[in-house]
């Protein structure tokens, strides 16, 4: 049995596919997500169904899966028991690869007001948040109502964090540069706020410096060392200062699923479950855990990051492990192969690093379109996107520009009286600045 459908999970099942034993994978969503590209359906630059998949239609020649829809609430290890909220299934060996979920450090209340980005839903709220208010900027402007600054805050400057950031200095300065008569987008100011020293903290300082380099050439503010105090609706606290945020995006941290919890195993101070070397947890050599859920260092002992290569390689590592003990055979430890890692920031710009091999702008961010398509799943989705991003390249047009949902944006109508409360301090690097164009 395998819990989960994303990397990990579904390079488990495959690798079961010429093998006679029988698979059940569950997952609590029909379809695998490709993660990577979420940032791209948030910014508005493809549309959900062409990062995403039907688990059945991928795994639909391998005879051998069954995919049920449902969502795990436990275990009972000692019977070989995985529970559901209406059902109980027995297995006999057990890989759970249930991913991650956002973690905001103890301010779970800050969640409705900073959407992280994990899932097509998170994807499409963001979408929405994002294009309402330069809709809602327009009205006002249009009605006469002062406008104010318009601030996008981005807290959290890894990967994701830097996607976001450089993506949407894109699209206020270039996407939608022509089409709102009252309003100028080119006015927006995007905030990328990193509690450390430096953005992408994971790569080497090199190219670090060279990303703040290509955030600063887009339009993006970048604060690093600054922590963020407290959100609430229209603004974001950095230190003592308030800053107006008609947006608020979260890309600062990730928490591991509850089943790890729910395991019994150790787990890090993340929810992570402590693994074994050959991926199996403490007392239950027939329990394996893949991908995001797993603590875990390499060879160096440095931890191994929860991005998707891991998570394949574990996926793979814990099938054949578990092949072995259907053969009797002693399973083997798990070694991972680091073959580099890539953020993309913007338009032709993006850091990669291979190793003693470094790339930088333009020819980064071919290397990352190149590696993202091909990993994308089914040709149909590889065709699409391909096609997408060379429209988009060459006429900066974006073609999933929906707004689905109410209209309604938290703190909007406050957005500008960012001193609400008595000693409150306006930040001093926040200029006056004016959206209204003058036609």
């Amino acid at each position: 049995m395998i819990i989960g459908g994303g990397f990990g999970g579904l390079k488990a099942a495959r690798q079961f596919r010429n093998a006679s034993v029988s698979v059940t994978l569950i997952d609590r969503k029909n379809h695998h997500t490709f993660q990577p590209l979420l940032y791209q359906v948030a910014t508005a630059g493809l549309s959900p169904g062409e990062i995403a998949a039907p688990i059945r239609w991928i795994l639909r020649s391998q005879k051998n899966v069954e995919v049920l829809l449902g969502e795990v609430t436990g275990f009972d290890l000692q019977r070989k028991i995985v529970k559901l909220a209406d059902d109980e299934i027995l297995y006999d060996y057990l890989i759970v690869a249930a991913g991650a979920s956002h973690a905001y450090f103890g301010h779970d209340e800050w969640e409705p007001l900073a959407p992280g980005l994990k899932t097509i839903e998170d994807a499409t709220e963001i979408r929405r948040r994002v294009l309402l208010a330069f809709e809602l900027a327009e009205r006002d402007a249009a009605r006469g109502v002062a406008t104010g600054e318009l601030n996008f805050v981005v807290v959290g400057a890894g990967p994701t964090g830097v996607e976001l950031a450089g993506t949407l200095a894109e699209i206020a300065r270039h996407v939608l540069a022509n089409e709102f008569r009252t309003i100028d987008p080119k006015h927006t100011r995007v905030l990328l706020v990193e509690g450390g020293p430096r953005v992408l903290a994971s790569y080497p300082e090199s190219l670090s410096h060279s990303a703040e380099r290509q955030l600063a050439r887009l339009g993006v503010e970048v604060r690093n060392s600054t922590l963020v105090t407290g959100i609430e609706p229209g603004r974001v606290r950095m230190g003592d200062a308030w800053v107006p945020a008609a947006v608020t995006l979260w890309a600062a941290g990730v928490a591991a699923s509850p089943l790890g919890a729910l395991l019994g195993a150790p787990t890090d101070r993340a929810g992570r479950v402590r693994v074994q070397p050959d991926l199996s947890i403490p007392g239950h050599p027939d329990v394996f855990v893949a991908g995001d859920l797993t603590s875990m260092v390499d060879a160096k002992g440095t931890p191994l990051p929860g991005v998707a290569p891991v998570a394949m390689q574990q996926g793979v590592a814990a099938s054949k492990n578990v092949l072995r003990l259907v053969r009797g055979e002693a399973t083997e430890p798990f070694h991972y192969h680091d073959k580099g890692s890539m953020a993309t920031i913007g338009r032709a710009a993006a850091v990669a690093d291979f190793g003693k091999f470094q790339l930088s702008g333009f020819l980064a961010w071919m290397a990352w379109l190149f590696v993202h398509i091909l990993f994308l799943i089914g040709f149909r989705n590889r065709l699409m996107v391909m096609i997408q991003w060379a429209w988009s390249y060459i006429t900066y047009e974006r073609g999933a520009r929906l707004i689905t949902g109410d209209n309604n944006l938290p703190g909007w109508q406050n957005r500008a009286l960012a001193p609400s409360k008595a000693g409150a301090q306006v930040d001093p690097e926040a200029p006056e600045v004016s959206l209204r164009t003058g036609r």
